[in-house]
Parts: structure tokens; C-alpha cells; sequence
């Protein structure tokens, strides 16, 4: 450019001073082309030390047009400050170790028992929505979480799990109302239960949420957990307390699991308090209860559970044993009472097990999910379930059931499950038109599930 400039000026400045001669009258022109002529070859100067000064600053052999403007060097691309991930519902994450997801479960049950017309107890079809929950949970800057709670099913507000945690290495500490530390089928969240009910011992001996302050400790292959707490939100105030404590070794062998457990609990009563263990025969939308020790005096309870659990491929198996213990005021005669179970389950579709975490069993994920090309993953389960709650003066009956289970998981977040139990009694508490109080009632039901 700068030589097109000068060439322009030369000729200018060359323009024969002829034409000024042979038109004098035009001398006018002539001064206004010599005054131009100044100009441009002013402006040639210009350029051209204006290029040696660029000429000067060169480095290398860059073009002009590295000259023109800097461009500052590719980095990586800074990340969003807020994500949002797909966890069976949205998942929020922000900066700085926010995190936001909304959770809930819709359990649906139907179905009919059938027992001794001549007891006189309600029996037949039944119907319910077991649990209709939906809640918060997430993390907090620092280690901090939170779950939030609560249970609309029977037309009822109850608040299941509230709670603050802090997490720092292996140890975690929550405060708030959550599930004790009592055993494994109760530490088991009703969304991965081989049946639509827990084992007898968690209903019959009052397993429930409470609140307080726990403790967890988890390293290696070794889980510690422990509480003290109060009661339920639904039963303060009062002056309750209690403690808790479980142990749980859990070695993994590749893709087996292996779980042995041992639990302590001890609950101090309010003076004038009572007790009551029952039980309902298998499934809960009917309110009989067929064992029932009555209401029981009471000054504490004090409980032992062990328990072990495995998992091998497309197998597993689990029990429990539980001594329930009733300290009675003075002059009256402690009760001790006892529960166990076991239970066994397959997969008949490949690739499926049950999951396991935190020493307790997990989510179910399909091999091959409905809406991939799968069926899903299906289980059959059998469990003996066994109650005494005889003692001394005490007669609240014995339970020996038989229960057989058949589990659809099309995805993992729905299930269906489909339950017979037969439950044999000895000292019922409804005796029949002779006066018999041994005799069996069936129970069958159904469930369809779905959590988020």
C-alpha cells in the first residue's frame, strides 16, 4: 500500500509545468496542482516513516496483520457455575459444592387375607397408599447436607426423615429425625425390600424414625454407627431417651458381598409409660392383628440384634435375630421377647442382582431396562418369619409365616411386586367360635412403586 501511495505522489509531482505554459490564463489551476502536489508527497513522507517505525518493532517474521491486533491465547473454557444432572429427577449443582434435588416414592397396595370366619375379624379385599412421600435432599459448602421429608398417605402430614449432616473423612454426624440404628431389613429403605413388608420384628417391636444425633463412622471394610436420641416428632414431647449402636463388617470378594452385623439398643421410658408389641399378618391395609401382647407397663426396653447377609451374583440371602427385653416397675415380672427371620432370593434374568450400600441392601439396576430393548429384571424371593411374644404373664401369641414374593423392576426407579403369606398362629389373640386360638390367615398382595 505504502508503494501505491508513493508511486501516486511521483506522479503528481512529474506533471510537465508545459501545461502551465500553454495555458496561462489557467494559473489559477496550476497553484491549486502545485499545492496538492505538496500535500501528497507530504503524505508520502508520512507513510514511510511510519512504516520504518513499524519495520522496527518486528520480532520475527510475523505478517502485518499479527501487528494489527493481539489475540490472546486459547484456555480452557471456565465451567458453568451451575449444573444440572439427571438422578431419576434434576439434580441442581452450584458453585462452591451446592447441590439441590427433589426425591419422593408413591406406593400403591391391594389386595385380601383371609381368615377364620368364626374369629370375626374384617377380612377380604383391602386397598391403600402405603406411602406417598416427597422431599428435598443436598449438599452445603463445607462438608454440609441436608434431607427434608414428609408423608401424605392416610390423609396425614407426618414428617418421616429431617436432618443435618456433616461430613468430614470417614465420619459423618447428622442431627435430626431419621431411622435408627436397629438392623439391617429396617436400615433397608422400603424402595429395595424383597417383600412388600419388612420382617416382623421391625413393626412389632415399634422400629421407627426418631430424633436425635447419630454418628457414622465407616472405613474400610468396617462400618460404626451410633445415636442417642429422643422420640418420634408425632409422640413429643416427652422425657424419652434412648441410645443406639451397630457394628457391620462388610467385605466385598469381586462382585460378592458379604454382611455380619450386631446391634445394641436401650430406650429409658417416661414414669407411667406402657409398651405394646403387634403385629399384622404380612400386609398393612388391613389394621388386625392377629399377635398382640396388650398394653405392657413399662420402665425401658433393652435390645440385641445380629444379622448376616449375601450377596453372590444373581443370589442372595439374609437373617436376622432380635431379643426384645422389657425392664417393668417394681413388683411386676420383666418380659423378654423374640424375633427372627431368613430369607433367600434369585434372579431369573441375567446380569441382575441386589445392590448394596452402607450396609444395607440398595437400588435395583435392570441389566436390561424396559425402554432399552429389556425385560427388566426379575426376582423371586421365599422368607420364613418367625414372632414369640409369650412370656411369663405376658401371652401375645406366636407367628410362624411362610412368605414367597415375585419382583418386577421394569426400570430402576419402578417396581412391582406381587406377595402370598400364610401365617401359622399359636395363641392368637382371636379365638375362634370353638375357642380355638391356633389356626392360619393368608394374606396376598400387590404393590406398584415408583420413586424419584
Amino acid at each position: 500500500m505504502t508503494g501505491s501511495v508513493l508511486a501516486l505522489a511521483s506522479a503528481l509531482a512529474g506533471i510537465p509545468s508545459a501545461a502551465a505554459q500553454e495555458a496561462p490564463a489557467q494559473s489559477g489551476t496550476a497553484a491549486e496542482l502545485a499545492e496538492m502536489r505538496a500535500q501528497m508527497a507530504a503524505m508520502a513522507e508520512r507513510i514511510a516513516q511510519l512504516e520504518s517505525d513499524l519495520a522496527a518493532t518486528d520480532t520475527g517474521p510475523e505478517t502485518a496483520a499479527t501487528h494489527v491486533a493481539a489475540v490472546p491465547a486459547a484456555g480452557p473454557v471456565p465451567k458453568a457455575e451451575t449444573g444440572i444432572a439427571w438422578k431419576g429427577a434434576p439434580e441442581i449443582t452450584g458453585e462452591g459444592g451446592w447441590s439441590f434435588k427433589p426425591r419422593g416414592r408413591l406406593n400403591i397396595d391391594a389386595g385380601f387375607i383371609d381368615a377364620p370366619d368364626s374369629t370375626g375379624r374384617p377380612e377380604g379385599y383391602g386397598s391403600t397408599i402405603r406411602r406417598a412421600r416427597l422431599g428435598v435432599q443436598g449438599d452445603m459448602p463445607g462438608g454440609f447436607g441436608y434431607k427434608f421429608e414428609f408423608d401424605v398417605a392416610g390423609n396425614e402430614l407426618d414428617i418421616t426423615d429431617a436432618l443435618i449432616s456433616y461430613e468430614t473423612g470417614d465420619l459423618t454426624v447428622s442431627v435430626g429425625q431419621r431411622n435408627q440404628f436397629q438392623n439391617l431389613d429396617e436400615l433397608t429403605s422400603s424402595l429395595h425390600s424383597s417383600f412388600i413388608e419388612r420382617s416382623a420384628i421391625t413393626d412389632a417391636f415399634g422400629f421407627e424414625r426418631k430424633l436425635g444425633v447419630s454418628l457414622e463412622y465407616a472405613a474400610g471394610d468396617v462400618l460404626l454407627q451410633s445415636a442417642v436420641y429422643n422420640d418420634n416428632f408425632d409422640d413429643l414431647s416427652n422425657k424419652n431417651w434412648g441410645t443406639a449402636g451397630r457394628i457391620v463388617y462388610l467385605p466385598k470378594f469381586g462382585s460378592n458381598q458379604l454382611h455380619l452385623g450386631a446391634s445394641v439398643d436401650f430406650s429409658n421410658l417416661e414414669t407411667g409409660s406402657s409398651v405394646r408389641y403387634r403385629q399384622r399378618p404380612l400386609v398393612a391395609f388391613t389394621d388386625e392383628r392377629f399377635i398382640n401382647t396388650g398394653q405392657i407397663s413399662a420402665d425401658s426396653e433393652r435390645a440385641l440384634g445380629l444379622e448376616a447377609a449375601g450377596i453372590f451374583g444373581q443370589f442372595h440371602i439374609a437373617g436376622e435375630t432380635y431379643w426384645q427385653s422389657v425392664n417393668r416397675p417394681a413388683g411386676l415380672e420383666n418380659a423378654d421377647f423374640f424375633g427372627a427371620y431368613a430369607e433367600a432370593g434369585y434372579f431369573l434374568t441375567s446380569g441382575d442382582q441386589r445392590g448394596y450400600k452402607g450396609g444395607a441392601f440398595n437400588r435395583i439396576k435392570p441389566a436390561n431396562p424396559v425402554g432399552e430393548g429389556g425385560l427388566g429384571a426379575w426376582q423371586i424371593n421365599i422368607r420364613y418369619d418367625y414372632l414369640d411374644l409369650n412370656d411369663g404373664p405376658v401371652i401375645g401369641g406366636i407367628q410362624n409365616a411362610y412368605h414367597l414374593s415375585l419382583i418386577w423392576t421394569p426400570t430402576d426407579h419402578t417396581r412391582l411386586l406381587i406377595n402370598y403369606g400364610k401365617q401359622d398362629y399359636t395363641d392368637a389373640v382371636f379365638p375362634t367360635g370353638t375357642g380355638d386360638t391356633s389356626y392360619s390367615v393368608d394374606a396376598f398382595g400387590v404393590r406398584a412403586q415408583l420413586d424419584f
